[in-house]
């Protein structure tokens, strides 16, 4: 098994795009990366203290990482229906009833995705009259991640509405298959005993 397939969840097919996989490829490998360079500059952020020269830069290197860790994130998580999404209510009911309830969560999920696009929009273009230290960038290169969030998760709302009115919301997943667990004969022998 390729390591895309282990990375684009198959669950909920039915509501997915296949040309989006790629998509959803892209935006998990770069939250691993982002999630690794977060670690590895806090771990440095703390070596480097300890050792008593500490490298400032670092802080700034450690809150991006972090902050785009959370948004690729949250916008891959919508997409693989793992994030901003009620599935308590809607999986307990079937039919018309599911259909309304699954096409209201989803409004509400692209009323949020507004709200990150239109509110991080503005916030990112005050944010190039403010600056962080010591590099001096603007702040606006945080804020940038805000309405990208919001972006992709309007495009991934999208996509399951569409599907979901398409092919319905209510498609019985298959069973996940568990690795095989090898069975040990107790009469067995293993090489020669003495």
């Amino acid at each position: 098994m390729a390591i895309a397939d282990k990375l684009v969840l198959q669950r909920q097919r039915h509501l997915k795009w296949p040309s989006f996989d790629k998509l959803e490829l892209v935006l998990m490998i770069i939250c691993g990366i982002l999630c690794f360079g977060f670690s590895l500059s806090v771990t440095c952020d703390i070596v480097t203290r300890e050792i008593g020269r500490p490298w400032l830069w670092l802080q700034e290197v450690t809150s991006t990482l972090f902050i785009y860790a959370i948004f690729v994130g949250a916008a891959v998580a919508t997409r693989r229906n793992d994030h901003l999404y009620l599935t308590a209510i809607s999986e307990a009911m079937h039919g018309t009833p599911r259909l309304i309830v699954e096409i209201i969560i989803r409004i509400a999920v692209l009323g949020v995705a507004v709200g990150l696009i239109w509110f991080g929009y503005i916030n990112y273009l005050r944010g190039f009259g403010s600056f962080r230290l010591p590099s001096g960038t603007p702040i606006a290169s945080l804020y940038a991640a805000i309405p990208i969030c919001g972006v992709l998760i309007a495009l991934f709302t999208v996509e399951q509405l569409v599907n979901g009115i398409r092919n319905g919301f209510d498609h019985p997943e298959p069973p996940e298959e568990d690795p095989a667990i090898p069975v040990i004969d107790p009469n067995a022998q293993i090489g020669a005993r003495s």
